[in-house]
């Protein structure tokens, strides 16, 4: 199966993105996913101009175990020759020398010093965080650097690291922040079956908060027709104050490269929107052109 990948195929090219993989099948608490063990070439990766809020991210992870419904990173699946349903959700490329790669690009006299962003393309406290504990590791560097960043997430494994973020908020500007799209329940279960219960993720911001570490909640993606009621917007906006949220920023839903996926989830969820995403969302036809290697990793921040 991995030969089938296009990684294999670019292995050792100039343009590859990788130069080995190994394929590892999920068991207990990760039956039903598959982990593609690679070695990248680079882990930080720069923005391009105007992108809000972050100038450098980290992915040690892509692909996502969350199978939001709604992902703008799934296109990001297509370029490796997997597909941006199924295989979003449950073919998790792992890079394993991330750690080590952070170490050696945040060396002193070579690294400025910049705040990275973890959490702009893929989630990284998904379940492979708790089988792989990368995420882990690249704070642990970045504690020893006392360099800052910031994590966007999903989920409340965070909360395994919480003293290692807390002691890493007292050295540097650090803040940890949590998507939470909705808190119907319905609609959780509906648009994010791989989530964890998003009263989780706040009272995971809680605690966060109450050790002294800045943080917000992200209202993303707001859903035309599913979360985007009045009440709906105000019952998130009420939750993250109760959390002792410092920032909420609501989202809008974004399905650049990903709209015929989301209109065929949309037709069975919620076939009378269909039209109306339809005409909201028309289909566009841009010039092909070739992604670069890991263009990926400099999507901007619109939702995990």
């Amino acid at each position: 199966m991995a030969g089938e990948f296009r990684w294999s195929q670019l292995a050792g090219s100039q343009d590859g993105l990788f130069e080995t993989s190994r394929r590892v099948v999920g068991r207990g608490e990760y039956r039903g996913l598959t982990f593609h063990e690679i070695e990248a070439r680079s882990i930080i990766t720069k923005s391009p101009p105007g992108t809000p809020w972050f100038a450098y991210s980290i992915n040690a992870y892509r692909g996502c175990s969350h199978a939001c419904s709604y992902c703008f990173a799934r296109p990001t699946h297509d370029y490796l020759g997997f597909n941006m349903g199924t295989d979003f959700d449950t073919q998790i490329v792992v890079k394993t020398n991330a750690v080590d790669l952070v170490r050696a690009e945040t060396m002193p006299g070579r690294w400025p010093g910049d705040s990275i962003a973890m959490g702009t393309n893929t989630d990284p406290y998904q379940a492979a965080e708790g089988k792989y504990k990368l995420t882990r590791g690249i704070i642990e560097v970045l504690v020893e650097r006392n360099n800052p960043f910031s994590i966007l997430t999903k989920s409340p494994l965070v909360l395994r690291d919480m003293a290692l973020i807390t002691e890493a908020s007292k050295r540097a500007d650090v803040s940890v922040s949590f998507s939470v799209a909705t808190v119907d329940e319905d609609v959780w279960r509906r648009t994010e079956p791989g989530a964890p219960h998003p009263r989780k993720r706040l009272e995971a911001l809680a605690k966060l908060r109450a050790a002294g570490v800045p943080g917000g909640v992200m209202m993303a993606p707001l859903l035309p027709g599913i979360s985007d009621h009045p009440d709906q917007i105000a019952a998130v906006k009420q939750a993250a104050r109760e959390a002792g949220a410092e920032s909420w920023h609501p989202v809008k839903l974004h399905l650049r490269g990903m709209r015929q996926h989301f209109l065929d989830w949309l037709k069975d969820d919620s076939p009378d929107l269909l039209q109306q995403y339809e005409e909201m969302y028309p289909e566009r036809h841009p010039k092909p052109r070739r992604p670069k290697a890991e263009a990926t990793d400099r999507n901007q921040l619109n939702l995990l």
